[in-house]
């Protein structure tokens, strides 16, 4: 396939798509739909933003290409058609288990920059000051890596 910008001639790339066969029935159509799933995220029409195809809401008119939130929101779908959908709740939970996964390194970079900036000039308070930076840039990979399997195994129970 070939196209003309202005007067140069510029050769396009066919999209490749996978066709599977769903055998589960959709929302809109209560029968066995096929399902098209393109290389790139697609984009929800109403708020614009890319999400993963689990994230949309299956349909034809309104419905196409409508992601679960904007769907809840339009009353396109109702909130129990869509176990895919984050509460808001649930996003609050989400957003505190990965800050308190995370909060380790913020700490320890922002206590880096206080060093480096402020904390070399006082006589005895630098030298603890850089002992503890020391001792806990050391602890914190370690226990994060610790932390690891209860922390997925925590989000897996907040992933819908």
């Amino acid at each position: 396939m070939h196209g003309f910008l202005g007067s140069k001639s510029v050769g396009l790339l066919p999209r490749t798509s996978r066709v599977l066969n769903a055998d589960v029935s959709t929302v809109a159509l209560k029968e066995p739909a096929y399902v098209v799933i393109l290389r790139d995220m697609p984009a929800c029409r109403i708020c614009t933003q890319n999400y993963p195809l689990d994230q949309f809401v299956s349909g034809n008119g309104p419905r196409y290409q409508v992601c679960v939130r904007c769907a809840v929101d339009n009353d396109l779908v109702d909130r129990e058609d869509t176990p895919q959908l984050y509460s808001d709740d649930l996003v609050k939970e989400r957003i505190s288990l990965f800050s308190r996964r995370y909060r380790m390194w913020i700490f320890v970079l922002f206590g880096w920059f206080l060093y480096l900036t402020l904390g070399r000039g006082i006589e005895l308070w630098s030298s603890v000051f850089l002992v503890v930076l020391i001792v806990s840039t050391l602890v914190t990979p370690v226990m994060h890596y610790l932390a690891s399997a209860r922390f997925n195994a925590e989000l897996a129970k907040l992933t819908p």
